[in-house]
Order: C-alpha cells, then sequence, then structure tokens
C-alpha cells in the first residue's frame, strides 16, 4: 500500500487513474462517394439533427469547396442494421475561390480547410496556410438547407505561434475551434512550446473580424491537436495524435527524457499513437488530462475530425489508414455503460 501512494503521489500511475472511460468503436459503412480519400475530411459537426462532414476543399489540387451532411437518423439506423445505405447532401461552400484569392494578395499560401464550427445558423471554418505564411485564417459563412455561402468581407488572421528561434512549426495551422460561454475560441496544432501554450479567443468573431485574438493560456500539450468538440460544462474532448514521421515531421516528438516519449518509441523506434483528451476552461485558463486510447487496429490512422453525440463521438481520418489502398474511415466510438 505505501508503494502505491508513493507511485501516485509521484504522478506516475495518473496518466492511467485519469483514463477512466471506455468505448466501443464501430466502423460506419460510407457510400463510394464520401468513402472517396481524396475528400480528405478535416473536421466533424453535429448541427440540426445532421452529421456535417468538412472536406479539406484544397482548392491548389483542383478539389471541390464542400461538406456533405448525414441524418443523424440515418446513422443511428446503419449501427443498428449494418446493411443499410446511408443517404447523404452534399453542401458546396460558395465564395471560398474568391477568399483564397484575397489571402493570395496578402502574401499568403491557402492549403485548406482544417476546423469547423456551426453556432446557429453560422459556420466558421479555419484555413491552414503553407508552413512559411506568418497567418492562418478564420471564416465565417452562413450554413443553408442546400449550400454554404461565405461571408467575402470576413477574413479574420490568426497569427502562427513561432518557436524560440522565429521559425515556423512544420505542417501546423489552428486544427480546433471552440465555444464556451458565447466566446470562441481556436486551438493551434501545436502546443510543446518552452515557454507559455495558449488558446486563442476570437474575440472578433461575432462581428467583422477587425480585433486580434487574445491569447488564453493552454497546459503544455506533447503531440498534435488535431480536432475538438464540446461535451458540456466547459469540457471539450479532443484528438491527440502523433505521426512517426521523419524529417520536419520530427518537431512534434518530444525529449527522450519525457515521460510521454513511452507511448510513441518502443527502443528509441517511434510509432503512430492517437488517444483523446479532456480538455477544460476553468478560470481563464484550459487544462487536459488523459481520456482514452485509441485501440491498436485504429492507433495509426491519421484522425481528423470528432463530434460528440449520445454519449460518444463520430471520428473520421483524413486519408491515410495503415495500409493502401487509402479511405476514409468513419467510427462511432459508443461509450461503455
Amino acid at each position: 500500500m505505501k508503494f502505491l501512494v508513493t507511485l501516485l503521489l509521484s504522478g506516475f500511475l495518473l496518466p492511467a487513474l485519469a483514463q477512466q472511460r471506455q468505448f466501443d468503436a464501430h466502423s460506419l459503412s460510407l457510400p463510394k462517394e464520401l468513402e472517396y480519400y481524396d475528400n480528405q475530411f478535416s473536421g466533424l459537426s453535429v448541427a440540426d439533427g445532421k452529421l456535417l462532414l468538412l472536406s479539406e476543399s484544397r482548392l491548389q489540387d483542383k478539389a471541390e469547396a464542400k461538406l456533405y451532411a448525414v441524418a443523424l437518423a440515418d446513422l443511428d439506423r446503419q449501427l443498428a442494421d449494418t446493411t443499410y445505405v446511408l443517404p447523404y447532401q452534399k453542401l458546396p461552400l460558395t465564395n471560398l475561390a474568391a477568399l483564397r484569392a484575397k489571402m493570395t494578395a496578402l502574401g499568403q499560401r491557402y492549403e485548406g480547410l482544417e476546423a469547423m464550427l456551426v453556432a446557429k445558423d453560422a459556420v466558421y471554418f479555419s484555413v491552414e496556410t503553407a508552413t512559411p505564411s506568418t497567418n492562418c485564417y478564420l471564416l465565417k459563412g452562413h450554413l443553408g438547407p442546400s449550400a454554404v455561402v461565405l461571408d467575402t468581407t470576413f477574413l479574420l488572421p490568426l497569427a502562427k505561434p513561432v518557436a524560440a528561434d522565429g521559425s515556423h512549426i512544420y505542417n501546423a495551422g489552428f486544427e480546433a475551434l471552440a465555444k464556451a460561454n458565447e466566446r470562441l475560441f481556436a486551438f493551434f496544432e501545436f502546443n510543446s512550446f518552452p515557454s507559455q501554450n495558449y488558446a486563442y479567443e476570437l474575440a472578433g468573431a461575432a462581428g467583422r473580424g477587425k480585433n486580434p485574438p487574445r491569447p488564453v493560456p493552454f497546459s503544455p500539450l506533447p503531440f498534435r491537436i488535431t480536432d475538438m468538440t464540446a461535451t458540456g460544462r466547459n469540457h471539450f474532448t479532443a484528438i491527440n495524435y502523433f505521426f512517426k514521421g521523419e524529417g520536419d515531421d520530427a518537431v512534434y516528438r518530444t525529449p527522450a527524457a519525457d515521460a510521454n516519449t513511452k507511448l510513441i518509441a518502443d527502443n528509441g523506434v517511434f510509432k503512430n499513437y492517437c488517444r483523446l483528451i479532456d480538455v477544460e476552461l476553468k478560470g481563464n485558463a484550459f487544462s487536459w488530462k488523459p481520456l482514452w486510447e485509441f485501440p491498436v487496429p485504429y492507433m495509426s490512422y491519421n484522425w481528423e475530425g470528432i463530434a460528440a453525440y449520445n454519449g460518444g463521438y463520430f471520428i473520421i481520418n483524413d486519408k491515410y489508414t495503415p495500409a493502401r489502398p487509402y479511405r476514409t474511415t468513419l467510427l462511432y466510438l459508443q461509450a461503455h455503460k
């Protein structure tokens, strides 16, 4: 008993004890158009009885600007009857090309849409730009029954936080948006800066996007944040993902002596890793704790979108799977009762 107390006080067992929830992963069968890997889905949201699937909309690759809508009732039906074919609706994103042209004129290189947040009939999107670009952007549109119409007058710059030497973090953008008490926040993908890390309150989001984002302290977090969903009472669930890549991707590795390195390396050999974390806004700061590790068969998918539903979560990858051929995979993580 004394040994156990010592371990608890040292914090060695805290991550394991904090990870109390368990889920069963159910794979949903998608129609061919939705399963197509080059949709490169990057976000999910539940709104008006539908699950919205955001395509990265890589205009530079001649991709279509769009999201898809699937009725929650139809998803429930397929979870009960795997032979059921999901109906779906495609919603074009209008005016994205015009907004991309504005970014280009400002010297910033558009790469795609990375996060989505629905607030009544308004919908917000974060834009990722190429690594050398100094800014990402927030867009705002109207979510209608057959399309999303983006506001061409709303283009809020989100300055990328930089490393101590002034360099930009490789392939990092604002991958998650969250709303709490009518406050809108953006979360950067990388949150392992040696000094303070921040989420960013978007004070100008409700207006015309003229006010600069306000930094809100966020506890240091290893690896990447790739999306986030609200779960109530200032709590959010986020995807915390590590890709084992070499080269510039090595910036997301933790130091050898860091306890988190045990999660991503075996005998010095790096491996993909993914978990869910609980993020909490308390006072005027965000903190986090581990929630659930993905089972081994799903650990190496590049999970990019999450949406809370019925005590569990829908979760989707961009296109990357452990083996080719690549395809879109949509899971429902059903919580144990």
